[in-house]
């Protein structure tokens, strides 16, 4: 197959502006689509395939031919995603008549376990900043509130002064898709979430009314976020690659340990899914099979 890159058609570009400025989907999405569109193009450009005339065989075949390059099920289920929404955005526009890539399943994904750290891992990195100088009292706000909450690195980042109601204890976090939930923090949390916004917040001289300010008083950034936690998960001695994903994890595992059912880890990590959320589902196997182990009045008999 030819590697020269094919010149964007109308339809490509459409669609990528279509999501870039009405979907307002972010300018990394809008080259992985563009990357997925340019390797999609040449396949049947090679085949002599107008786009107007792709059949659901065309685009299993384009899989086959991608797998046979080496890519893997996440891959070839971003491709998938992004050929639905081409296709679809066509049908919409009377470019073509029927979705192709409609009916098409996506590859079955590998549910891969997440890294999990043991309580006493994520006792020690807590422990680290030094909550004397301002930048330590922020970012031991900051651990908490990502082990008490689970929040997503994106939205610690976001969180206002306004999102946390310190009478009640409860702070209100945008997701994904801008839906909110309501998450309750425990007593350590609301502590030092606290003693930094009283004593240190104001230290940054604010621009911004985001409860998290780097040195200029401005928003913290995600790679903010990411710098200070692996710097801590070092000086702590963790061994292991340690992320804001890692405490979020960590939360949910501990949780579900502790005896909480999977719909209320759901509700808490804000997924909409159930499915999202049943990659824990080995946690709750594990306590079953103890509780079972410990209170069926056959397993209490002696082995063999």
């Amino acid at each position: 197959m030819s590697l020269e890159r094919p010149q964007p058609t109308a339809e490509v570009e459409s669609f990528l502006e279509h999501s870039l400025v009405v979907k307002g989907l972010s300018q990394a999405t809008i080259r992985s689509y563009s990357q997925d569109l340019d390797s999609f193009f040449l396949f049947i450009k090679e085949k002599s395939i107008p786009v107007t005339r792709v059949s659901e065989q065309d685009i299993f075949i384009y899989l086959v031919f991608l797998r046979g390059k080496g890519l893997q099920s996440r891959s070839l289920a971003r491709h998938m995603a992004t050929l639905r929404g081409f296709f679809l955005f066509l049908q919409d526009q009377g470019i073509v008549q029927d979705n192709p890539a409609g009916l098409l399943e996506n590859p079955k994904l590998p549910k891969l376990l997440p890294k999990v750290l043991s309580v006493e891992e994520v006792e020690t990195i807590l422990s680290q900043p030094e909550t004397g100088q301002k930048l330590g009292a922020r970012d031991k706000a900051m651990l908490e509130l990502l082990y008490a909450a689970g929040l997503r690195v994106s939205e610690v980042a976001d969180l206002k002064v306004l999102s946390y109601d310190q009478q009640s204890g409860l702070i209100r976090v945008w997701g994904k898709g801008a839906k909110e939930r309501i998450v309750p923090l425990h007593y350590s949390c609301m502590k030092w979430l606290d003693f930094y916004l009283q004593n240190w917040r104001n230290t940054f001289s604010p621009k911004e009314d985001n409860i998290f300010l780097n040195r200029s008083g401005r928003r913290l950034s995600r790679q903010g976020v990411w710098k200070m936690i692996k710097k801590y998960a070092l000086q702590a001695g963790i061994k292991k690659q340690v992320s804001p994903h890692t405490l979020r994890h960590s939360f949910a595992t501990h949780l579900l340990e502790g005896g909480a059912d999977l719909r209320t880890v759901q509700i808490l990590l804000g997924h909409s899914d159930i499915t999202a959320t049943e990659i824990y589902t080995h946690v709750q196997k594990d306590r079953l099979q103890a509780t079972h182990d410990r209170y069926h009045p056959r397993t209490r008999t002696q082995r063999p």
